[in-house]
């Protein structure tokens, strides 16, 4: 019979000693850290709260507005005093399409009255309307003038045309630089190019046309000319035929006039402002609608002196032997 020892059943790993003794040691340093710390209970509170928050914890939630009854979920809340809502309106029902209702008889009542007691009050309203179509069709005119503006571009940087608005009328201002000779009423041939562009901008506009002969205040007396009234006159005249000779615009759209030295646009004083009222001007009056001239005509009887100042001026531009 044998003496020897049985063999030993096989035991843990050696690295499970060597793992045991490390986490033993963490253990130990993170007590004593623990240890060493300071407890902020408001700053766990805030941090157990956020969590809570975050992991979908329940929580309670403040009431904006007290429920208007009570439930198994909310013992604590009662239901609101019910009171009773006085109605500011009187209501109406009708089956009857066709019957006035309240409202309308309410209205025509107020605008009876306001007609009998309170004419002024109806003349500015009126006055307020025809101010803001006056101002529409003053923007509608404005527009144009930019347009034709840009389509003369070239010659307005170069002093031969200026456009300005008056109310509703486009002036088209042709200095005597580049289109006439100095005592001449007859056009140079350069300046054809640009009445060709004239013809083309006012033949798509309505409305009469305007030719306005003007000149300085030094007296011209030749042979052809024994005044500057003949000077001014047949400038325009000039620059009629040129626009209304092709074809394109009627002769019937146009009036022409000479006016001498009697309208400078600046005083005659200098050679420079002298060069500014030799011109010819192409006035455009745009028309205006049968209707907006009856409102303008009824505001002007009922409410004449009830426009703001600054807005008298655009009123007065309308000038009523021209649209009456």
């Amino acid at each position: 019979m044998s003496n020897k020892c049985p063999e030993c059943p096989p035991s843990l790993p050696a690295w499970m000693g060597t793992f045991a003794d490390l986490m033993s040691l963490l253990m130990c340093f993170f007590v004593l850290l623990l240890s060493f710390s300071e407890m902020d209970v408001l700053k766990f509170k805030r941090l157990a709260g956020s969590m809570s928050e975050a992991f979908g914890v329940q929580r309670q939630i403040n009431a904006d507005s007290i429920p208007m009854g009570t439930s198994i979920i909310a013992q604590e809340f009662s239901p609101g005093k019910p009171e009773p809502t006085p109605l500011q309106t009187v209501m109406q029902q009708s089956t009857d399409s066709d019957s006035p209702d309240l409202y309308q008889i309410c209205e025509d009542e107020v605008k009876e009255a306001l007609e009998k007691e309170c004419p002024k009050v109806q003349g500015k309203e009126l006055s307020d309307v025809v101010i803001d179509k006056i101002k529409m069709l003053m923007e509608e005119t404005e527009s144009d003038a930019i347009n034709m503006a840009s389509s003369l571009q070239e010659e307005v940087r170069n002093n031969q045309v200026e456009i300005e608005t008056r109310g509703r009328r486009i002036v088209i201002r042709v200095q005597e630089k580049g289109s006439f000779r100095s005592g001449s009423a007859e056009l140079n041939e350069e300046f054809f190019p640009v009445v060709d562009k004239l013809i083309d901008l006012l033949k798509s506009l309505e409305g009469p046309i305007a030719v306005e002969g003007h000149t300085d205040n030094i007296p011209i007396k030749t042979a052809l000319f024994r005044s500057n009234w003949d000077l001014s006159a047949a400038r325009a005249l000039e620059v009629a035929h040129a626009l209304f000779d092709s074809g394109e615009l009627p002769q019937e759209r146009f009036s022409i006039a000479g006016y001498s030295d009697t309208k400078p646009l600046v005083p005659n004083d200098t050679p420079e402002d002298r060069a500014k009222n030799r011109r010819v001007e192409i006035i455009l009056q745009q028309p205006i609608d049968d209707k907006t001239k009856a409102e303008i005509k009824q505001a002007r009887e009922t409410a004449p002196d009830i426009l703001p100042a600054d807005q008298a001026d655009e009123w007065k531009q309308l000038n009523p032997n021209e649209i009456f």
